[in-house]
């Protein structure tokens, strides 16, 4: 029996929660309407931003390099890298476990995704994306001296770093997620970071 058609499930970051416990009782639910689609007979792939996953990781590594906690200070496109794999361990944990429950054969995985961009976009001249800790002024001000990073104030609460958002070009493991599609997985990809130039 042929596939009826591919479907594209995008979840957003925000819509994850806060925290681990939190972001794997939001999937759970979204598992049961994922697996409505494959019940369906069609093909899925699932795709997540990362915003406060990655912002999360990237707190918690700075903030124990800087206190001698034996952790060096993370780069940001590991941290996304970090990011997709910690939601997509999760969305394999309840995809499975939810088409198991239903008797169905097919399997879900999670694919760390690089995405292509062009070096010369201009958004990375206009970081605009806010991520990780908040920040006195006085702070944001030395720690832009000290990185060159840029940040900003963020509606009241403070200063964050801001981080481009480039257009997409295209994924570069495109091939292999159609791959795997069409050998009837449930392919998790393209989750936030991972930015190639």
């Amino acid at each position: 029996m042929s596939k009826q058609q591919t479907m594209v499930v995008a979840l957003g970051g925000n819509a994850l929660g806060r925290t681990p416990e939190e972001q794997l009782a939001l999937i759970r639910d979204a598992a049961r309407a994922i697996a409505d689609f494959i019940a369906a007979d069609n093909e899925v792939i699932v795709t997540h931003g990362n915003g406060p996953q990655v912002g999360m990781i990237k707190v918690a590594t700075d903030v124990s390099a800087a206190h001698d906690g034996g952790t060096p200070y993370i780069p940001f496109a590991e941290c996304g890298a970090m990011s997709q794999g910690y939601i997509g361990y999760h969305l394999q944990q309840a995809v499975d476990e939810e088409l198991k429950r239903r008797g169905k054969q097919v399997q879900c995985v999670a694919l760390v995704t690089q995405t292509v961009v062009d070096a010369q976009d201009p958004a990375f001249a206009n970081p605009t994306k806010p991520v990780g800790a908040f920040f006195s002024e006085e702070q944001a001000r030395v720690l832009m001296r000290e990185t060159g990073n840029t940040y900003v104030e963020d509606a009241g609460r403070g200063w964050r770093w801001v981080v481009a958002s480039p257009q997409p070009i295209r994924i570069v493991e495109t091939p292999l997620v159609k791959a795997l599609v069409a050998t009837g997985n449930v392919v998790v990809a393209s989750g936030g970071e991972g930015y190639r130039l």
